[in-house]
């Protein structure tokens, strides 16, 4: 596997820390495989995140949006994953998102901020790849508790991902964080 640099390890997500004037939270990357359950099954594979984590909750998920910025075709967007009824944070992501590759109708979709991105390529039946770059040990901090509804210092995992077209163009690069499994 190779070694990313410990911002491009989470890009998008070290933008909006930057933006923020934040520091990163302490992380590392770590083998797919060395992973803990139930996170390795979480995260090692190559599906998308949102039908992953309804299979594991059974309910389905809605997002919260965090912060968003749009440059051009190129949109960036912090949110937190919750489930339908509870709100129950099930991860908290950074992506960028290609939307000059998404057809009108899905662009439309993803700028209404409602659905993560996993439901829009399903709805639209969008060809995609998924990617994995690397697997994540982040220690929480401040921001990751409070969007997760943590407290304390909490050891979680995560992945960089990307999205492509059949093409193999960038759909989307993505860092996903899950909270502790209860």
């Amino acid at each position: 596997m190779n070694l990313l640099s410990p911002s491009s390890i989470v890009h998008p997500l070290d933008e909006f820390y930057a933006r923020s004037g934040l520091n990163l939270p302490p992380l590392d990357q770590v083998d797919g495989e060395a992973m803990p359950e139930p996170y390795k099954s979480l995260l090692v594979h190559e599906r998308d995140m949102t039908s992953t984590l309804e299979t594991f909750h059974k309910a389905g998920i809605h997002l919260r949006l965090v912060s968003k910025e749009r440059r051009g075709d190129e949109y960036f967007r912090e949110v937190v994953l919750v489930l339908d009824g509870s709100e129950k944070p099930v991860e908290f992501g950074a992506i960028k998102i290609n939307l000059a590759r998404f057809p009108e109708a899905a662009r439309e979709a993803i700028l209404q901020e409602r659905f993560p991105l996993g439901h829009i390529l399903k709805d639209f039946a969008i060809e995609y790849q998924s990617r994995p770059k690397a697997f994540l040990r982040v220690a929480s901090d401040k921001t990751i508790n409070h969007l997760l509804k943590l407290s304390g210092a909490q050891i979680l995992y995560g992945r960089r991902n990307a999205l492509l077209n059949p093409m193999g163009e960038s759909l989307a690069e993505i860092v996903e964080i899950l909270p502790p499994a209860t």
